[in-house]
């Protein structure tokens, strides 16, 4: 069994989750928002981030992290926002000595919904009847959460085949 911590950063919400797998097996761990408010100034939001992480990596131990690569958006501010963003949460995870695990979007909804291009909705429903959720889960917690089932589901697939894990 290993446990993931998966992160969805974002400038203004950044999800995390943390799940534990074997690949056959998954089991919700617990799942989580930092918020991020406007009213602070972005180097405040960044150290927010990277606090939040951090205490969370102490209080589940995962034994890595995984993060959605980064995509390609139209808005230049936006995208150099969010790479700051996915900065705080690598700086995160490195610093608690985590291997971190990237994957792209296509990929992380290829794993949970068996369709690269699900939804937000069809990704959010997928993860809420996998772990058996009741009631609303915040988007940004259900990508994260999505995020570690395809590292536990790579990872069991790569164990399987014998093929090196890149760390």
């Amino acid at each position: 069994m290993i446990r993931t911590i998966g992160v969805d950063p974002g400038s203004r919400f950044t999800g995390y989750g943390i799940v534990e797998g074997d690949g056959f097996r998954l089991r919700h761990v617990h799942h989580g928002i930092i918020k991020l408010p406007a009213s602070r100034s972005f180097p405040e939001r960044l150290k927010m981030i990277f606090d939040g992480l951090s205490m969370a990596i102490r209080e589940f131990g995962p034994d890595g992290m995984a993060v959605e690569e980064v995509f390609f958006a139209k808005n230049v501010k936006s995208a150099l926002s969010l790479g700051q963003a996915r900065g705080a949460v690598l700086l995160a995870g490195v610093s608690a000595g985590l291997c971190i695990h990237e994957y792209s979007a296509l990929r992380i909804k290829q794993s949970v919904a068996g369709y690269g291009r699900a939804s937000k909705d069809q990704v959010n429903g997928m993860i809420q009847r996998l772990f058996k959720i009741d009631g609303q889960i915040e988007p940004d917690a259900a990508d994260a959460l999505a995020v570690a089932v395809c590292h536990i589901s790579t990872h069991s697939s790569n164990m399987r085949w014998k093929i090196p894990v890149k760390p």
